[in-house]
């Protein structure tokens, strides 16, 4: 079983108004309500449990589980200022190298006014991270819609820990700031610095992120393109005080060895420089070498535009579901199963092209083995889920009275779901 969260829809289900109400659940609840709904009806057969993450909310606690590791605690504010306990995780790999990681997404959250929110709390969690001395720092962003909208500007301050800077944004350049920013990026110098896409919003753009906020139901038009000026601004001022040595994030590479780094083949991921890494000590790919506006590049605008501040600093962006598969060895236990099971929330063309469900198939598929996803809800074809290697697929909420059911208790509603499906494809 390596399902991954059972988020909330992003957008309402067909012919309904809203899908507000609707019952998540973490990777660790999916998979044992999935393991007990399969042991009710073939109790002789043997099941492990791997949840999964794609570098959202829970990444912390998948890891852990997986692979043990030094887990620190840290206090930081959210989105609001409100102190939240969070942590930071360090993982020691195969070649004797360490790894920390860093969950943002409660750093990320929390209530505020989009002028009053703050991506500070993810600045002091990436710190913690630096100070523990690993060589590699992975850090999570968490979803697409989160509370933080500051361009990043509260992570880059905390980072460089000058009480002097502005909280809210430079109103004008300052002229130290290109020299605090390679300070901080001389600290960098040598250090492995990886952010875990979860998705492809822009910071800057009609689509971006700013744009985003008036479908969240944060800003009405007019607010979000005072926003958006905002935003605009801080990122001008910003590229130019980092300088010379950005390259181009919509060009991608591929990479190996990411997550157990011992020299062992892995199923390459797409892997793009976000920011200055030249400039860091690891040059990228001939092909990434151009010069671009990094704003606008899919994936800079995660945090509310902590993605892109991160990559000025040199971050290489990474499918981040592909990147979790790979550090708690999913292609090692695909190899010994008969069968693997997955899933998320909604089963959708977005679901089969990214996040947790191409990682399995990823894994299963070179080996033969066959796959079944399931979902509160299916919102595809056989067709689109076939072609994306998946065996069968299973939604919980068929009907529209079954709703209720899932929102009363999704972790009963999919355990009762489970049975009928391992008559079917138990041996």
């Amino acid at each position: 079983m390596s399902p991954g969260r059972f988020d909330r829809p992003t957008t309402p289900a067909p012919g309904a108004s809203a899908d507000s109400g609707w019952a998540a659940l973490g990777a660790p609840e999916v998979a044992r309500a999935i393991a007990d709904g399969w042991r009710d009806a073939r109790p002789a057969d043997r099941v492990e449990l791997l949840p999964l993450n794609d570098g959202g909310p829970g990444l912390i606690d998948v890891l852990r589980a997986a692979r043990g590791g030094e887990l620190a605690a840290v206090t930081v504010p959210d989105a609001g200022g409100v102190p939240v306990p969070s942590a930071v995780l360090v993982l020691t790999e195969d070649s004797g190298s360490r790894t920390a990681y860093v969950d943002g997404s409660v750093a990320l959250s929390g209530s505020a006014p989009v002028d009053r929110s703050s991506s500070a709390g993810l600045g002091e969690l990436v710190r913690a991270a630096v100070d523990t001395g690993a060589e590699r720092v992975v850090v999570g962003t968490g979803p697409r819609r989160v509370t933080a909208h500051d361009g990043g500007w509260g992570l880059l301050r905390a980072l460089i820990g000058a009480g002097d800077l502005p909280e809210r944004g430079l109103g004008a350049p300052l002229p130290s700031m290109a020299d605090r920013i390679a300070a901080l990026q001389e600290e960098l110098r040598g250090r492995d610095l990886v952010l875990l896409g979860t998705h492809d919003l822009a910071l800057l753009g009609l689509n971006g992120a700013s744009a985003a906020l008036v479908d969240a139901g944060r800003a009405t038009a007019e607010e979000s393109q005072a926003v958006e000026r905002r935003m605009a601004d801080l990122v001008a001022t910003l590229t130019a005080a980092a300088g010379a040595g950005r390259v181009d994030l919509l060009a991608t590479t591929h990479a190996h060895g990411h997550g157990r780094d011992d020299g062992h083949a892995h199923r390459p991921d797409s892997v793009a420089q976000v920011g200055a890494g030249a400039a860091l000590g690891r040059p990228a790919a001939a092909a990434s070498r151009t010069t671009t506006r990094p704003a606008v590049a899919p994936g800079s605008g995660a945090g509310g535009g902590a993605a892109f501040v991160l990559g000025l600093l040199g971050a290489r962006r990474v499918d981040g579901a592909a990147w979790v598969a790979d550090a708690v060895r999913l292609a090692d236990r695909v190899e010994s199963a008969d069968l693997v099971v997955t899933g998320a929330g909604v089963l959708d063309a977005a679901a089969l092209e990214e996040g947790v469900v191409p990682a399995v198939s990823g894994a299963a598929l070179p080996l033969g083995v066959p796959l079944i996803a399931l979902a509160a809800q299916v919102r595809t074809g056989r067709r689109d889920w076939g072609a994306a290697g998946v065996a069968g697929a299973f939604g919980v909420i068929e009907q529209p009275g079954q709703l209720a059911d899932w929102q009363a208790g999704p972790a009963a509603a999919l355990r009762a779901r489970i049975p009928r499906i391992a008559r079917t494809w138990s041996r």
